[in-house]
């Protein structure tokens, strides 16, 4: 785990985010007391760094800001919400970060609990947010790291059809034992009827089955999956339930406990609920996420971004170098949505997150590159070197020598996490980019 030099960062993050005071309601006395036919647990899981989509096309999913239109729904006396962890996608500078907005962004929409895995609790524990905890959102963790002890069990009463239940969630590490211990980790639940969600860690979805037959006293197994989606896994009518729960924060799990109609364990159902772009933000949460950006900037985390050598001494010349000989190509290409791409950041308040500079410069990650808006302002927008290639060994040899490595292709940035619908409409948006005079059928760019 990397630390040296992050605490800079961190002090900062928590400077702005004290700040903010962004609490979720008390509950309320009158509803406590609220009778149901239904309880509902919201699971969210693997959101691996994701707190917004990223903005450059439309019908992209998710976002903390819409997330509360869909938690506001269930009152908060009738659910429970839990996140199952990996709450960042790795541990540089950004990650850690993040790692604390996300935290306060789950305090805001009035989590209940979250599972750290062995990475979330090693950088929760470097940052020392287990001995300052987030208001009332719990932790729970499977552990692995040593000298940390949290507890493995979350359990929240609610009312069900008038009758008090408890719901009980447990962390687990697959690779640390057996059935034997998951037992063991319900034993003192509670003493009313209890249904058991156990999170396991280490568990694939294509070892799913062999764990189910093994945990017939847990009502319901989430599991990891690749999917962004949460889903069943296996047979919906099994108990216990398998399920997964989700990534990237598209959609939330929803997990709803009703009463038998004659004895017998409750029922439960699950279904995925969708974070489209049409549900109203929580302006909380937008607000934090613009403290975040802020963030970004005064940390100087695009500055700190690793550059890789280019091969052959080839540098970066920017795209006024290729003007004298292509002028024609030149103008098309300033006329369009590519020359412009920095200033979109601009416009939205992103134009010092490396995750999104990226595909709205040159050359980012390499040495001669994008560095900053100030000191490499011949880099902004999607430039002709982005495609082509660095052209120093080009513009030297008049011509002569073609453009080098790396050349991008579209699909480095229009992936299907930010170019929704560019996979179905390719030939659309090369139509968009041409800026040459002789025909050149897609694929066939030089």
């Amino acid at each position: 785990m990397r630390l040296a030099g992050y605490t800079t960062v961190f002090v900062i993050a928590c400077f702005w985010l004290s700040s903010i005071g962004m609490g979720p309601a008390k509950k309320d006395a009158t509803e406590l007391k609220t009778k149901s036919d239904v309880l509902t647990v919201f699971l969210t899981g693997n959101e691996l760094g994701t707190m917004k989509p990223c903005g450059c096309s439309g019908g992209q999913l998710g976002g903390f800001a819409r997330r509360q239109a869909v938690l506001a729904k269930t009152p908060k006396a009738r659910r429970l919400v839990l996140d199952t962890g990996e709450l960042v996608g790795g541990d540089g500078p950004q990650d850690f970060l993040k790692f604390n907005v996300i935290l306060q962004a789950l305090k805001v929409l009035g989590y209940d609990v979250v599972n750290l895995t062995r990475r979330d609790l090693e950088i929760a524990r470097n940052l020392g947010l287990l001995e300052n905890r987030v208001g009332d959102l719990k932790i729970i963790s499977a552990g692995g790291v040593a000298d940390v002890n949290i507890p493995v069990m979350f359990s929240k009463r609610m009312i069900l059809n008038g009758k008090e239940i408890a719901v009980a969630v447990a962390s687990f590490d697959w690779r640390s034992g057996g059935a034997e211990q998951i037992e063991r980790l319900f034993a003192s639940a509670s003493d009313v009827e209890t249904v058991k969600i156990l999170i396991v860690t280490g568990c694939e979805a294509d070892r799913v089955g062999s764990l189910v037959d093994q945990v017939g006293f847990v009502d319901c197994v989430v599991c990891s999956d690749s999917s962004d989606r949460p889903m069943i896994i296996g047979d919906p009518d099994k108990r216990p339930l398998a399920v997964s729960a989700g990534r990237l924060g598209k959609y939330v799990g929803k997990l709803e406990i009703r009463a038998p109609k004659a004895k017998g364990p409750v029922k439960l159902t699950f279904s995925a609920v969708v974070v489209s772009e049409d549900l109203d933000p929580n302006e909380a949460l937008v607000e934090l996420y613009r403290r975040y950006q802020q963030l970004v900037r005064d940390s100087g985390i695009l500055q700190m971004q690793p550059r890789v050598s280019l091969s052959d001494g080839l540098r970066y010349m920017g795209s006024e170098s290729c003007k004298t000989c292509h002028e024609y190509a030149y103008e098309q290409w300033r006329k369009q949505g590519h020359a412009d791409a920095y200033e979109i950041l601009e416009k939205v308040g992103t134009e010092y997150d490396p995750e999104c500079v990226v595909c709205h410069v040159v050359g980012m990650r390499y040495e001669t590159g994008f560095v900053g808006p100030d000191k490499t302002p011949q880099f902004k927008g999607v430039g002709c070197e982005s495609c082509h290639g660095p052209g120093s060994e080009h513009i030297d040899s008049i011509g002569k020598k073609p453009t080098g490595e790396p050349r991008f292709t579209c699909e480095h940035c229009h992936t299907p996490d930010n170019s929704v619908n560019y996979d179905s409409n390719k030939a659309e948006y090369f139509e968009k980019t041409v800026h040459w005079t002789e025909p050149n059928a897609l694929g066939n760019v030089k």
